[in-house]
């Protein structure tokens, strides 16, 4: 079956399921093969995690260790991983070679924010991706103005995308969070709703866009590892 039909079939089966029930079906679907959860271990990805957890702690959990990240975020991931009981978390990084040709003073993201996220996070995602031929992602409608039709499942590329928490809000998130006494991102309080690398990542103030502190002052919205209208999003450096 064509990815374009699978995924609209899978809209339709699930318009109205809850996001609990589309994650089992596609940790479990047959028809989709493998899948990976593939997560930043940011402010809210802690949700999805849980959810996972109580399915299967076993399914594999993609990181991408950009080598920029906060370490706040790597002692996040690490305690995430443990209170949850996740055992196969990949952690996946840009290939040394890769950098050394392309960014070897780790200041590309001044110049060209685009062609670094391309070089740390899209192509050490696709290698990480190989042999899944679905992920699921925790992606948000409301999150940006380029998420508000987000479906639940979509074609990404040669692999089916899957996103859960679609319609999920804020407070829905902050809600679950609390109700099941799950570790918070300690960079949260500290005044970051959205957390990426710590080059290009600030502080937010009370009233902005929750993202705003994403690529600041750039028109950039998105990293890279996602896609719009079946394109990927600012992807520049080919490597090899």
């Amino acid at each position: 079956m064509p990815l374009k039909e699978f995924a609209e079939r899978r809209n339709l089966l699930h318009r109205k399921s809850d996001a609990q029930t589309v994650l089992k079906h596609a940790m479990d679907d047959v028809q989709l093969g493998e899948v990976a959860i593939v997560s930043s271990f940011g402010a809210e990805s802690v949700v999805l995690l849980h959810m996972a957890a109580e399915i299967n702690k076993d399914v594999p959990v993609i990181f991408l260790d950009t080598e920029m990240l906060f370490e706040e975020t790597l002692e996040y991931q690490v305690t995430v991983a443990e209170t949850l009981g996740l055992t196969d978390i990949r952690v996946t990084r840009p290939d040394r070679n890769d950098l050394f040709l392309h960014d070897n003073e780790s200041l590309l993201h001044l110049h060209d924010p685009d062609a670094c996220c391309n070089l740390r996070k899209t192509v050490p995602l696709e290698k990480a991706l190989h042999g899944f031929s679905g992920w699921i992602s925790g992606r948000k409608r409301y999150q940006s103005g380029t998420r508000t039709a987000l479906p639940l499942f979509e074609k990404d590329g040669r692999r089916i995308k899957v996103n859960p928490l679609a319609s999920w809000g804020h407070e829905e998130l902050k809600a679950y969070i609390t109700d099941h006494d799950l570790p918070r991102h300690p960079l949260v309080a500290q005044g970051y709703p959205s957390i990426g690398c710590q080059p290009c990542t600030s502080r937010v103030s009370l009233g902005e866009d929750p993202r705003a502190g994403r690529w600041r002052d750039q028109d950039k919205t998105e990293c890279g590892i996602h896609f719009e209208n079946g394109k990927i999003v600012r992807q520049k450096v080919t490597t090899s």
